[in-house]
């Protein structure tokens, strides 16, 4: 069990570094998807349609096994470890829908904010940064928690490539003793209590950035002093 436990902190390390970098990513993209430039708005649909509509698996023998020869025909020397390599997967294929979520955040945001920001002074940039994004993160971290909770079960896949997290170590652990039943049993139950965690954690976060809830607090702690 030390084993696997140690395997359960790995694997919501890689999640959490991935989720981040995915996080960033589909942020970028998304907001280039409501670009005005049509050619970048291709260039991000076709990013995403490809992620979206790929095996995670295909994404991660593509990166681990043929990114590297296909740089050094560029004369790139490229050598990926199962760590770095499952981070790029993980974290690209993340993006892409993140990056959809952001867009359908940002849009659900009215017009009318904008306009009145911009009437203020305020540039598309500083606009995007301090009026729009914090109002649509508010509404994108239900989304944003289903797909964290999904990329958390998504590194799994990784084990193909060697990487010892949760799923990899019960493997391992299956090769020396035969007992696979106990073993995988214990790993689904590793990854049902990440699951449940990390969706208290996304639930909390709700609650805080809810302005409802946030107002209520406050009334609370005036009525108690």
């Amino acid at each position: 069990m030390p084993t696997l436990l140690l395997g359960a902190v790995v694997t919501l390390q890689l999640t959490v570094m991935s989720g981040i970098l995915g996080m960033i990513g589909g942020s970028l993209i998304g907001i280039a998807r409501l670009s005005p430039s049509a050619p970048l708005r291709w260039i991000t649909r076709a990013y995403i349609d490809f992620f979206r509509g790929t095996p995670m698996l295909v994404q991660i023998f593509m990166i681990y096994f043929g990114l590297p020869p296909l740089l050094r025909g560029f004369g790139i020397p490229l050598r990926l470890n199962p760590l770095t390599a499952g981070v790029l997967a993980l974290s690209i294929n993340s993006a892409a829908y993140i990056a959809e979520t952001v867009r359908a955040g940002i849009q659900s945001i009215e017009l009318g904010q904008s306009e009145a920001a911009q009437s203020l002074g305020l540039g598309s940039v500083q606009t995007m940064r301090y009026v729009i994004f914090p109002q649509a993160l508010r509404r994108m971290l239900p989304p944003l928690g289903n797909e964290f909770i999904s990329l958390l079960k998504d590194t799994s896949l990784v084990a193909v490539i060697g990487f010892e997290e949760l799923f990899r170590r019960a493997q391992l652990i299956v090769a020396n003793n035969y007992r696979p039943f106990e073993i995988y049993a214990g790993v689904a139950l590793s990854y049902l209590v990440l699951t449940i965690l990390s969706s208290q954690v996304f639930s909390l976060l709700e609650k805080w950035m809810n302005p409802i809830q946030r107002a209520k607090r406050a009334n609370a702690q005036l009525v108690r002093q």
